[in-house]
């Protein structure tokens, strides 16, 4: 019996590497002249928009789901998310044969509750300003007998994001870069946590630091504070994808220990970041995606080096969002 509560190690991220090994995609770490000259250093983009279900959750789903024993297999699997968690989960269970129910913001962009229900998962819709995601899903695994498989305080899901780390760690190095800082677009910090350990083991010349949405900048604060902190409501951003109440009870300890300071971006900004994203990169990056990629743009007076690694951590975005970052391109 594995117990997911445990706080994650290096082991268990290499472990989750052998897993996800022929799985998951080996993602590039994209620069652009263009990009590097409006940062004023190198901008090396490591492009999760283009991992399987479009962002790089599917790596810590599959982590978790992998090892669910054959009686968790017929029981099935349950998460919340506002959807890029979903779809991971929903195409992960698709995969490994078990049924999958998914709680999601009735907000959240239609895009991402399609393709979550696209990959055959009951989707249950709730309001995140007046109930509890993780009171609805405790509720359901007891009930219905399911695995609650949490967006990023689980030992296995932190562990799968941290694989992007050892992938940077090796890119990087070929590409001439030891000492950088790498900003990770943050929610709950399951993916920047993750990160922190393995390029910590790996590529110790590499910094990470938190990027959020602006006003809701809950990790970035709690660090600030060394005590976790909670937003005071939950929606009013278009970077839906890292909206979370407040850091999580694994992942802040290992970012008090681990990261730089945090970044706070605006929507304005971040729509800036997705529209050169596509003119130079020809990626497509969600809000929650390109917060990182506009904090190292935007914020580039609080960076030292000559390079700066971000994570494109999602492209799952609705056609009028996109629509309006493009107009960013003619003003």
């Amino acid at each position: 019996m594995i117990d997911a509560t445990l706080a994650p190690d290096i082991g268990d991220i290499r472990q989750a590497a052998q897993r996800l090994d022929g799985v998951a995609r080996l993602t590039p770490l994209l620069e652009a002249p263009q990009i590097n000259e409006i940062a004023g250093r190198r901008v090396l983009v490591k492009a999760e928009c283009l991992q399987r279900t479009g962002s790089f959750k599917f790596r810590g789903a599959w982590s978790r789901l992998s090892l669910l024993t054959e009686d968790e297999l017929k029981r099935g699997a349950v998460a919340f998310s506002s959807g890029n968690h979903a779809q991971a989960v929903a195409h992960s269970a698709q995969l490994r044969g078990t049924p999958a129910v998914i709680i999601m913001p009735k907000d959240a962009p239609s895009a991402k509750i399609e393709a979550t229900r696209g990959y055959r998962a009951e989707v249950i819709l709730y309001d995140r300003d007046t109930e509890s995601r993780e009171e609805i899903g405790a509720t359901l695994s007891e009930q219905r007998g399911l695995i609650l498989v949490r967006p990023y305080d689980d030992r296995y899901v932190i562990s799968g994001q941290g694989t992007i780390g050892l992938e940077v760690a090796h890119q990087a190095r070929a590409l001439n870069v030891d000492q950088a800082d790498f900003i990770v677009c943050c929610s709950g910090g399951g993916l920047s946590s993750g990160v922190a350990l393995a390029v910590e083991a790996d590529a110790p010349g590499l910094r990470v630091r938190p990027a959020e949405p602006e006003n809701f900048d809950d990790f970035g604060r709690s660090l600030i504070a060394g005590e976790r902190v909670v937003n005071e409501r939950m929606s009013g951003s278009i970077q839906d994808a890292i909206l979370t109440p407040s850091p999580g009870d694994l992942t802040f300890p290992i970012g008090q220990r681990l990261f730089g300071p945090g970044f706070a971006v605006t929507d304005e900004e971040v729509l800036s970041a997705m529209a050169l994203a596509w003119r130079w990169l020809r990626i497509v990056v969600e809000p929650g995606g390109a917060a990182a990629l506009a904090a190292a743009l935007f914020r580039k007076d609080t960076i030292d080096g000559d390079a700066v690694i971000v994570t494109a951590s999602g492209g799952n975005v609705d056609r009028t969002i996109f629509e309006r970052a493009l107009t960013k391109l003619e003003d």
